[in-house]
Formats: structure tokens, sequence, C-alpha cells
């Protein structure tokens, strides 16, 4: 499993030893996050990014920058050898169980009864099962049945 590489620790890190607080803090502005779901759905230029989520141009430009230096897309020549193009890292597929969480809890939660909203489905046309998580033995976790333990 690859880690995001950073160059000296982050002097900036909102909470240092938390790693929800780091992973927000790499990608947890809502347009990091929809240029990282964009890839997944197959974009790969600045210009498909940009129509896709109609950011700015100057955002956008960040956001694929920061992404690029932290190792989550990386760029590369297209096949024609005239543009780039932005592609998944390891550690950006990595985040597909993170959009598809966020993904379902939006269609529970964002959406009024009987709203339309897109679906995900597998290469089949099947709609891909809710995510659960669970314990060895099958049992549901939640908030009320898990705590952090801190490692010092």
């Amino acid at each position: 499993m690859s880690r995001i590489t950073m160059r000296a620790p982050d002097p900036g890190w909102t909470d240092p030893d938390c790693p929800v607080a780091r992973t927000l803090d790499l990608v947890g502005d809502r347009w990091s996050l929809l240029v990282i779901r964009d890839a997944m759905d197959g974009a790969r230029s600045f210009t498909e990014f940009q129509r896709r989520t109609g950011i700015a141009r100057n955002i956008l430009t960040d956001r694929l920058r920061r992404l690029t230096a932290h190792g989550l897309l990386a760029q590369r020549t297209m096949p024609s050898g005239r543009r780039q193009e932005y592609v998944l890292t390891h550690a950006g597929r990595a985040l597909f169980p993170v959009v598809l969480t966020l993904r379902q809890w939006g269609e529970r939660h964002a959406f009024a009864p009987g709203e339309t909203h897109s679906t995900l489905v597998d290469q089949h046309g099947t709609p891909v099962p809710e995510i659960v998580v669970a314990d060895s033995d099958g049992t549901l976790l939640d908030a009320d049945t898990t705590r952090v333990r801190k490692n010092r």
C-alpha cells in the first residue's frame, strides 16, 4: 500500500495526530473531492474537469497542483504528445470507498423522497451495494460501538 509522501512534516496540519484531520487537510474541500470523483469517472484533461465541475480556472489549477503534489494525481503526456493529462495514482484510486460512502450518504440524506439522482452501477449495470462497516465476526459497527485509541 502506498502512502502520500510529504516533503517535510507539515506545520499546517489541523490536528497532526488525527488521520481524519490530515485527510481533510489534503482532500477536504469541495473542489478536491469533485476533481477526484471526476477522475474516477474518466476525466483526464483540465478542460474536462472544468466542464464537469464548473470550477473557476484558477481554483482548478490550484487543486490539480495540490492533488499532484500530494501524490493523488499524476501528470503525464497524452498519447497525442501535445497536452498533459491527469491520472489517479494508487493513493488517489484508494479514495474510491470514501467517494462511494459520500455518494451513498447523499443518496439517503441529501435528496427528498422520490427526487431523481444518479446511481453508481457495476460493469453489469447492477447498482453498487451499500457499504457497511462490520467487525471480524460480522457485527455492524458505528460511532456507538467504536472508540479512538491514541498511540503514543
